[in-house]
């Protein structure tokens, strides 16, 4: 697929005039980069347009597809990767995760439509480094692409309320994971690696009739009602939270 970008020539701060340059290149060069991906060619063009419209701001490029966005942005280098989470094949979470390794000083904002708690988490944890709605105003956008370029971690006080209900959601989990006993702990490790009831039985020495008590007890402490939901708070109660650089 090709790319859907516009590049400017370079980044802050602005050499000298060269001698005969024009006036909008100039402006150009001094204009910080912002890169989108975004999978709806109109939406893209809409903002595209947009960040154009903001006098220290340029559109640098714009991806269509999350691989596209991984192959193209590193040779671009823009300040700051405007994010969709909902794209073709490679998610926008997978995206960040991965642009962040190939770009650990980029700033990456989510930029869609969901305020859902656990997409907030997942692209958190990705290494996103602010979340906003595509509803946010344009002068709200403005202001957050500042933010997140002097520190800040920019998000609408919907999304900022998702994070904090997702932090006390996991710290009241590890709470309770500390009520399991070693046997359920055991269980649940085994069940985090795939195996059937069956088997985790046959590995514990134990009566499936057994391990399935023991599950019951675990989906009561967890307030879980699923294997899988089970093992993902578990999981997100054993693991340290990431130092971020």
């Amino acid at each position: 697929m090709s790319s859907h970008k516009t590049s400017i020539s370079s980044g802050l701060p602005a050499p000298k005039p060269a001698k005969g340059a024009s006036s909008p290149e100039l402006e150009a060069r001094r204009r910080l980069k912002v890169a989108l991906v975004e999978d709806q060619p109109k939406v893209r063009e809409s903002w595209m347009t947009l960040i154009n419209s903001f006098s220290d701001f340029v559109c640098q490029c714009a991806c269509a597809t999350g691989e596209e966005a991984v192959r193209v942005l590193p040779q671009e280098r823009p300040d700051v990767i405007l994010m969709d989470i909902f794209l073709p094949r490679m998610s926008g979470i997978e995206c960040t995760a991965r642009l962040k390794e190939l770009l650990p000083h980029t700033q990456i904002v989510i930029l869609t439509a969901m305020d859902d708690q656990e997409l907030v988490f997942l692209a958190l944890e990705a290494g996103a480094d602010g979340y906003l709605l595509k509803r946010t105003k344009p002068a709200d956008l403005r202001n957050a692409l500042l933010d997140v370029l002097g520190g800040g971690a920019p998000m609408t006080s919907q999304i900022a309320r998702r994070v904090i209900e997702s932090f006390r959601q996991k710290t009241k989990v590890q709470d309770e994971s500390m009520h399991l006993t070693a046997r359920e702990e055991q269980i649940l490790l085994l069940l985090s690696q795939g195996f059937p009831n069956k088997t985790i039985a046959e590995k514990l020495d134990l009566s499936v009739d057994t391990v399935c008590s023991h599950l019951k007890h675990v989906f009561s402490k967890l307030h879980v009602s699923s294997r899988t939901e089970a093992v993902v708070r578990y999981m997100a109660a054993k693991t340290p939270p990431q130092k971020r650089s």
